[in-house]
């Protein structure tokens, strides 16, 4: 292979950073293990005025996260100044020494600070403005099931940094990828085996100015909490699924059978935990003959981490703003987070092979306590003086992800063959979603809060959520060199993958016999004597099924997509310095959503289509450090299964219900991208994008007032067409300062997108968000011109740091701004649209610090020092109404964050 001339080696390059197949080959020599060290830094660029020299005798090899048939590509005949230069698509690698300088515990975090991504909500990605519904997500290549009901995609923020060797996000289509490719696909490769044995160990200890050591609300649930694992306190009885799927309530006897006070009884403490994590990493190969050599990476870790913020939850109901509730509510959450990876690999001569096993179990326990009123408010101002309602509401959500991978990578020189097949499984489960409103009484001189289980305004409630989804998948893919006078690599290849989901949503209500009331001396109780077993028994209290709205809603469904796609590509040099790749992709899917409700078994959602999806980049290096690309596709997004669905799904952090909507349909997008680039130096480049997409049937969020109430929640429609353009910017440049501080040199990295959106609305009829009814005039649901959800227009991520390689030394400033952003569609009440709920992201400045010291020539410390939101930036969701009338649909104040963490590598 070294024989190739430089072209052929960079096709090779290519051909492993963009393919699918290819990042999921060796991703990461062990220097790429955390720790600091002289090979995360690359060499400074030439001195000024120092040209980099052409060298056709040397060989020059580039190490790229991702890279395929070989560990170091070789490049021989020409300098790389940056490996993403020879890629045939629009890509930005993280490179693991990238996700360092971060010091991001999780990869959405590090993702953030790419070119045009952002993060929206508990760690989804969007790509210049679309959401994860518009983007894949891999791991080594393959595609991996979300533990979240809302979502198909897996949310980033589980993926703890210490397993990620590199993350590469391309964002132009090409035909090896999977179909839906709206925004891009990011795909995550898992560290490989090393070249060198190695022991690392790692802890860090942190301090939240909001929560540690400052009041929160917590409860007892079980003794093995502080892993992240239920002990059986929160095991769900079988009359409980039982009663669930027959529509049927449970008996008092039932009822006292339920665990009440380590799940009911909410407590003060004033003295919430600091954060802490730790982390443990191995690995080792042996040659077992010249040809043969095997070897083994381990690694896992946990972290627990406190939240305490007090939010301004506030809804309107005209278009005035006039207020249907406002409440402030004091949320605590502990997230404990536990990851394991191992990994088998082997070389055999030019073949290799590898057995990747990832576990990631991401567990919520939380705690909600909040205070406030009902009904024709008036427009937003201060408190009553005493809350008309208490309410409380304990939560464990157990997310639960595994997968097992298997990767072939065969080399016959001109012929490689990858082939790879994986099972993965994902679980949530949350057992216990406890829910109590107490009123205010002053009737008899009681002066108190009261729950007599009188209905609605005084209420206790359970809910028991389960979800299980398997995802097998697999894929072959060929590509051959012609023996041609310009080098041309022929590419083809199959995929297949098949996903099944189950999930179940149950909820009760307490009732008294006949929905008799409690005496009010009786409903003074504090939650867990309310629903002890002595009251229980004494005022014959059961639980009545309420997880049904109607015969529409779904307490339960089965979900399914299966997709086989044949794809087959061409990249080839046309002349000098002009290179193409044009493939077609060919996707057949079928996704099916099963209703089990109140009435037996309904069809839902049975979506069946096939599509044609080309893509096609061209190339010019027009100069000898500058390029040209030019990009068209077509691309896809499937509605998620969650958004099929009419179950009720509440979540907790946008505090908002969701209700899905099975008359979904695919949408579909065409892409078109100039981009021009200049790498001035090694791991120092110019870029400058122009980008446009077509949506045919895009997939929006729209808050709907429930019919016969004045409770709100968020519905899902295809609006007929939206169109979104922009541009993006970014510079990377190194400062070398070697007369102030001998080795040391300053990093200056910036990057801008502008994104613009906007919906293309008339009055053709769009399915109704309303579960059930018929459908209604687009332009009676969406605003002609409005923005897409979740896109900002202005995003900024700035990074400045200063770095010496011999003293082992890393400072960095990173600095991240978003503009507003629309998180839902406001509803329309009595013809009168509201205005849409905006997110206020705005800016966040954070630090980190590392210092490297040597122990020996193989033994290294590293200390981190981290400071997070140091401008104290609020979260800010809010509708705007006339007259300055602003409501808070959900604010709250986030605290600055500061950690000191420690590894050490032997």
């Amino acid at each position: 292979m070294k024989n190739k001339i430089a072209f052929g080696s960079l096709l090779l390059l290519t051909s492993m950073l963009v393919a699918p197949a290819a990042v999921a080959r060796e991703a990461a020599p062990a220097a790429d293990v955390p720790g600091l060290k002289t090979q995360d830094m690359p060499p400074p660029p030439p001195a000024e005025g120092e040209v980099a020299q052409e060298t056709p005798q040397e060989e020059v090899e580039i190490s790229a996260p991702g890279a395929g048939n070989v560990e170091d590509i070789v490049v021989v005949g020409r300098f790389i100044p940056n490996v993403v230069r020879s890629t045939p698509q629009v890509v930005s690698v993280l490179s693991q020494a990238d996700i360092e300088r971060t010091g991001e515990g999780d990869i959405a975090g590090a993702l953030q600070r790419v070119t045009g991504l952002s993060v929206v909500g508990n760690g989804f990605v969007f790509v210049r403005g679309l959401g994860d519904r518009y983007s894949s997500s891999l791991l080594n290549g393959l595609p991996l099931p979300s533990p979240e009901p809302l979502r198909r995609v897996v949310p980033l923020d589980i993926f703890p940094t210490n397993v990620i060797a590199s993350a590469l996000v391309q964002k132009s289509y090409s035909a090896n990828y999977p179909g839906e490719f709206g925004g891009g696909a990011i795909n995550l490769t898992t560290r490989a085996v090393p070249k060198d044995s190695f022991i690392q160990l790692g802890g860090s200890v942190g301090f939240d100015t909001y929560s540690t050591s400052e009041l929160g609300y917590v409860y007892d649930g079980g003794s093995r909490d502080v892993f992240g694992y239920d002990d059986g306190t929160r095991s769900v009885p079988r009359f409980v699924r039982d009663a669930g799927q027959n529509n049927t309530g449970l008996t008092p006897e039932q009822a006292t059978q339920l665990t009440n006070a380590q799940t009911t009884l909410l407590q003060e403490n004033r003295d919430i935990p600091p954060n802490w994590s730790g982390d443990l990493s191995l690995g080792t190969a042996v040659d077992v003959s010249d040809s043969v050599r095997v070897g083994l990476i381990a690694g896992g870790g946990i972290s627990n981490s406190f939240r305490t913020r007090s939010a301004r939850q506030q809804t309107a109901i005209s278009a005035d703003g006039l207020l249907a509730s406002d409440f402030t509510t004091v949320t605590t959450d502990n997230r404990i987070l536990v990851n394991g990876l191992i990994g088998l690999g082997a070389e055999v001569g030019e073949h290799r092979f590898r057995l990747t096993n990832v576990y990631i179990h991401d567990t919520l326990k939380q705690g909600i306590l909040g205070a406030g009123d009902f009904d024709n408010l008036g427009i937003p101002g201060p408190f009553a003086p005493i809350p008309t309602y208490i309410e409380q509401y304990t939560n464990w959500f157990e997310r639960q992800l595994f997968t097992s991978q298997f990767v072939g990578e065969l080399d016959f020189d001109k012929l490689q063959v990858d082939f790879r097949g994986s099972y993965s499984n994902t679980k949530r489960k949350a057992p216990y979603e406890r829910f109590f409103r107490y009123e205010y009484t002053d009737a008899n001189g009681i002066n108190d809060y009261i729950n007599t289980l009188g209905g609605t305004t005084q209420t206790a409630q359970i809910a028991f959520s389960d979800l299980n989804e398997d995802l097998w998948a697999s894929a072959i893919d060929f590509s051959y060199d012609l023996d041609l006078d310009r080098p041309v690599t022929l590419s083809a290849g199959y995929a297949f993958s098949d996903a099944e989901r189950t999930a179940s949503r149950y909820q009760f209500r307490y009732v008294g016999p006949n929905n008799a009331t409690l005496p009010i001396e009786i409903g003074q109780l504090r939650p867990d004597f309310l629903l002890s077993d002595a009251i229980i028994s004494l005022y014959g209290i059961n639980l009545q099924n309420i997880s049904g709205s109607g015969a529409n809603a779904a307490p339960a469904y089965d979900a399914g997509l299966t997709v086989h796609a044949v794809y087959g590509q061409m990249e080839a040099e046309l002349l000098d310095g002009l290179r193409a790749t044009v493939g077609y992709r060919y996707e057949d899917a079928k996704e099916t959503v099963a209703l089990r409700t109140t009435t037996g078994v309904q069809p839902g959602t049975n979506l069946e289509n096939s599509y044609i999806l080309p893509a096609a980049t061209l190339t010019w290096n027009f100069a000898d450090s500058m390029q040209l690309r030019l990009h068209g596709s077509k691309t896809i997004a499937r509605p998620q299964f969650r958004e099929l669905a009419p179950q009720l799904y509440v979540d907790f952090d946008s505090n908002r219900q969701f209700f899905g909507n099975p008359n979904l349909q695919d949408s579909e997008l065409l892409n078109a991208e100039a981009r021009y680039e200049w790498f001035f130096g090694r791991d120092e480049r110019l870029t400058v994008a122009g980008f446009f997409k077509r949506i045919d049937s895009p997939i929006e969020q729209i808050a709907v007032l429930a019919p016969g109430s004045s409770t709100f929640f968020t519905g899902f429609s295809n609006a007929p067409k939206a169109n979104l353009y922009g541009g993006e910017i970014e510079v990377q440049k190194y400062f070398p300062i070697d007369s102030l501080w001998s080795g040391a040199r300053i990093l200056a990295l910036a990057n801008y997108t502008y994104t613009k959106s906007e919906l293309l609305i008339g009055n053709e009829p769009v399915s109704n968000p309303i579960f059930g009814a018929p459908p209604v005039a687009a332009d009676l649901v969406f605003v002609n011109g409005a923005p897409l959800v979740g896109q900002s227009d202005h995003l900024i991520n700035a990074q400045l740091g200063i770095e010496n390689q011999d003293s082992r030394t890393q400072a960095t400033l990173l600095f991240n701004y978003a503009t507003d952003r629309v998180v839902s569609r406001g509803p329309v009440i009595d013809g009168l649209r509201l205005p849409d709920i905006v997110e206020r992201p705005g800016i966040r400045l954070d630090v980190v610090v590392r210092q490297g010291i040597a122990l020996g020539t193989d033994r290294e410390i590293e200390l981190k020092f981290e400071g997070r939101n140091l401008t104290a930036t609020r979260s800010q969701e809010f509708q705007s109404f006339p007259n300055d009338v602003r409501v808070d649909t959900n604010t709250f104040q986030l605290g600055r964050i500061f950690s000191v963490s420690a590894s050490v590598k032997l």
